[in-house]
């Protein structure tokens, strides 16, 4: 950072100035703009209310965690199926303190948080500008106008997954928080950089905390938390407060980490297994970022953004050449030797601009995190934290109209002296461009909210009939069509979507005898695949299997005795393990045969019993790809009982293999793979 930024950020933060117009003309301005916006997010966020199927495995969860099985989708095996372990433990809070139906309190929970995530980052952007608008060198009377908040809010799917029960407004309130938190700690070190306070040292332990949950919100939030955590941590000061600092701020995620490797098996949870989050899936990634752009034409405000950002670099450059000549001489003076020159770069990474580098550099990272992975199938839904991120330092944009507007039209008197010539052209020049920089962030303003007005109620083309071939899908658009219902929140309004009733019925039907629950190409019938009469082989209890794609309805509308299981292993680990299809629909590319699931829940492998649309053959080989040791390692790490201490020194030794293991989805080849014996073949081809 040049020298004259440095001394600019210090001479800003140490002003010190009684309010008068020029500081409430700011300030009122931003309330009457963070006012406006929550209102306007708060009305569209509610019109588009809705809890996702996605939305409601979380509760199913939440369901097995009141009734005692512990963090679990399926009482009995012990699988973290929800990715936001954060949003699983505060839902859980708010549930017990609250008594609430599930449903209501993770929407009420995510529409608070998405709603209260957007002022806040108002009030993070509008700190970030104060000590330039309202100090003694403030250039005028300035407005501070909501650009990126407007961006943000226009968008229906920010709109959309403000409800959802999905953790997006978590994030965005984490974000939001560790913004105005970072921001504080720049202004703490141009403060008082040679002092550290009592006080000082506590909100910097508080930023290290929350930056260190970043894992826990979501684990590509890591970046950004990662990234805040090196930034606080490698700033002058003593070691004791350097250790504190890991401390605190690594206790509950490693602490939770050591958990869940030794209660799960794994590093990360299923979801991240199932959709294989280290895979890599360039040319997706761009269809998905264009199916997100394209309905909008997103790209025009986000341009108009840049310019903006563009411009208020440009007016600190103008500032920084006004600084006193003895600060600028001041600031110049100094060690020239490496070591001094490090340490004077060191003692300016605790600034405000390098605050605004760490994070807008942490968006760009994550935005292209989930380009490389391919996004995802819901419309825009993996991108939106990465733009509320990146559009954190113009969420609000100032707007300065100069206080001395007849200097920019002014012309230098011939009697003037020289010296007094060119301090007026000085001047004249630096209110023309402050004049041209309010007109310019007018003009972007304007366009901008003619944009929103105009974009905000856009959707994708046959949005809620047709998914297409790439996979995306507007996801609150397709459950509203298909159900009819305009806003489906709970898991009672799910019963209205094809075959749920017709499921609810088959459980009731078979809930004594058990068996496995099989979706038919008839909306209204399942197929069902009953377990042998008389004592289980393995001495296990008869339960139903329900085997659905759609987990979250299928969960929340099945007693918890019923195991519930999906084809992708979101909640079954069999099906995580198998290896992603290249071509496979975009978070959908692992597709286990249902014959796996036969074989391993004991149901009877020959028809008539068996659907006819089932392989005997491929049951019978299943059967035997599960004996592969490293496959019943595996089940027994999260099935295996009870969970001992053995267990758990276990679970945490095998939890890296595990992580990486993977099984062939054809049992045959699985076969194969493992060295085990082929069956001989029923049915001889």
């Amino acid at each position: 950072m040049p020298t004259s930024d440095t001394a600019v950020e210090q001479a800003e933060s140490t002003v010190k100035t009684s309010w008068g117009p020029r500081q409430w003309t700011p300030a009122v301005s931003w309330f009457i703009g963070a006012v406006t916006i929550t209102v306007f997010f708060s009305i569209g966020s509610w019109q588009r209310r809705w809890i996702a199927d996605d939305g409601l495995i979380v509760l199913r969860t939440l369901r097995n965690l009141f009734a005692g099985n512990g963090p679990v989708f399926n009482a009995g095996e012990r699988v973290e199926a929800n990715t936001s372990t954060a949003w699983t433990y505060v839902l859980w809070f708010w549930s017990w303190i609250t008594g609430g139906q599930l449903e209501y309190v993770a929407l009420w929970v995510a529409l608070v948080c998405s709603v209260a995530a957007v002022p806040l980052a108002m009030y993070g952007t509008a700190r970030l500008y104060w000590p330039s608008l309202a100090g003694r060198g403030a250039a005028g009377f300035t407005l501070l106008l909501p650009l990126g908040a407007i961006i943000y809010i226009a968008l229906p799917p920010a709109r959309d997954f403000a409800t959802s029960g999905l953790e997006n407004g978590l994030a965005l309130l984490w974000v939001a928080t560790l913004w105005v938190l970072l921001l504080g700690w720049a202004r703490r070190g141009t403060r008082a950089a040679a002092t550290k306070t009592r006080g000082g040292v506590a909100a910097d332990l508080a930023l290290a905390f929350s930056a260190g949950l970043a894992p826990l919100i979501r684990p590509e939030l890591t970046i950004l938390g990662g990234l805040a955590l090196l930034l606080v941590f490698v700033v002058p000061q003593s070691w004791w407060t350097r250790i504190a600092i890991v401390v605190v701020a690594g206790a509950l995620p490693v602490g939770y980490q050591i958990f869940r490797m030794g209660y799960y098996a794994v590093l990360v949870p299923n979801p991240a297994i199932a959709k294989d989050a280290s895979g890599s899936k360039w040319k997706q990634g761009f269809i998905y970022l264009s199916n997100m752009f394209g309905p909008y034409a997103l790209l025009l405000p986000v341009i108009l953004a840049l310019v903006a950002a563009i411009w208020l670099l440009v007016g600190r450059r103008l500032r920084a050449s006004t600084v006193d000549e003895s600060s600028e001489a001041e600031a110049a003076q100094g060690d020239s030797s490496p070591r001094g020159r490090w340490a004077t770069f060191v003692a300016r990474l605790r600034s405000p601009s390098m605050v605004v580098t760490v994070v807008v550099l942490a968006g760009f990272i994550d935005a292209v995190y989930w380009l490389r992975q391919g996004g995802d199938f819901m419309h825009a839904r993996v991108l939106l934290v990465p733009l509320f991120i990146i559009l954190l330092p113009v969420i609000v944009i100032p707007l300065t109209i100069p206080a001395n507007l007849r200097a920019a039209f002014r012309r230098s008197g011939t009697a003037e002296s020289r010296v007094a010539a060119k301090a007026a052209r000085r001047r004249s020049r630096l209110a023309q461009w402050q004049l041209g920089g309010a007109v310019l962030m007018g003009a972007l303003w304007i366009t901008t909210l003619v944009w929103a007005v105009n974009s905000h109620e856009n959707t994708l083309p046959n949005a809620g009939i047709d998914i297409g071939r790439s996979g995306i899908v507007d996801e609150r658009r397709f459950y509203v069509t298909n159900m009819g219902n305009e806003n489906p929140v709970t898991a009672q309004d799910y019963l209205n979507y094809p075959r749920m009733r017709a499921m609810v019925a088959k459980i009731d039907e078979f809930h004594s005898t058990g068996g496995v629950i099989l979706p038919s190409s008839n909306y209204d019938e399942w197929y069902v695949a009953q377990l042998p009469g008389g004592k289980m082989p393995d001495g296990g209890k008869r339960q139903v299997t329900v085997y659905f794609l759609n987990l979250g309805m299928t969960s929340m509308n099945a007693p918890l005795d019923v195991r519930v299981i999906d084809q992708m292993g979101l909640a079954y680990p069999i099906a995580a393990h198998t290896d992603r299809l290249e071509d496979g629909r975009i978070g959908h590319d692992k597709v286990l045969q249902s014959e796996w699931v036969i074989a391993e829940s004991g149901a009877y492998p020959r028809r008539p019993v068996l659907p006819g649309y089932l392989d005997e053959d491929l049951v019978r080989q299943a059967k035997v790809a599960l004996t592969c040791p490293a496959t019943e390692d595996r089940i027994a790490s999260y099935k295996a009982e009870p969970w001992t201490l053995q267990r758990f020194k276990s679970s945490v030794k095998q939890s890296l293999g595990f992580t990486s293991y993977r099984i062939q989805r054809n049992p045959e080849y699985e076969i194969q793979r493992c060295g085990l014996v082929m069956p001989p073949r029923i049915h001889q081809r």
